[in-house]
């Protein structure tokens, strides 16, 4: 049974920056695709980035060019910088592992954090 827990939420204003963190236990984490969804007030859980066991990425287009995921094999974690951050960033994000190649569905990921809120100000 794999355990995800974030960390590094927080308030902070437009254009600034924050890091978030996974950490993952229970599973040989090098196999395991990892996954950053957000889901806002009122709207459907959103795809943010994902990095698959072969380090290769990818990101939503929304957040291109400002956050960038990060694996760390020796640590087991993986972790979110946000950069240049806007109000409309502000959710809860949550991180998501499967043995599986993932994807933007929510649905294919068996293992879920709790979710660490970030909020912008304008």
């Amino acid at each position: 049974q794999v355990q995800l827990v974030e960390s590094g939420g927080g308030l902070v204003q437009a254009g600034g920056s924050l890091r978030l963190s996974c950490a993952a236990s229970g599973g040989t984490f090098s196999t395991y695709t990892m996954t950053w969804f957000r889901q806002a007030p009122g709207k459907e859980r959103e795809f943010v980035a994902i990095s698959w066991p072969s380090s290769a990425t990818l990101h939503a287009d929304s957040v291109k060019g400002r956050f960038t995921i990060f694996r760390d094999s020796v640590e087991n974690t993986v972790a979110l910088e946000m950069k240049s951050l806007k109000p409309e960033d502000t959710a809860v994000y949550s991180c998501a592992a499967t043995r599986g190649t993932g994807g933007r569905r929510y649905a294919t990921y068996e293992y879920w954090g709790q979710g660490t809120q970030v909020t912008v100000s304008s």
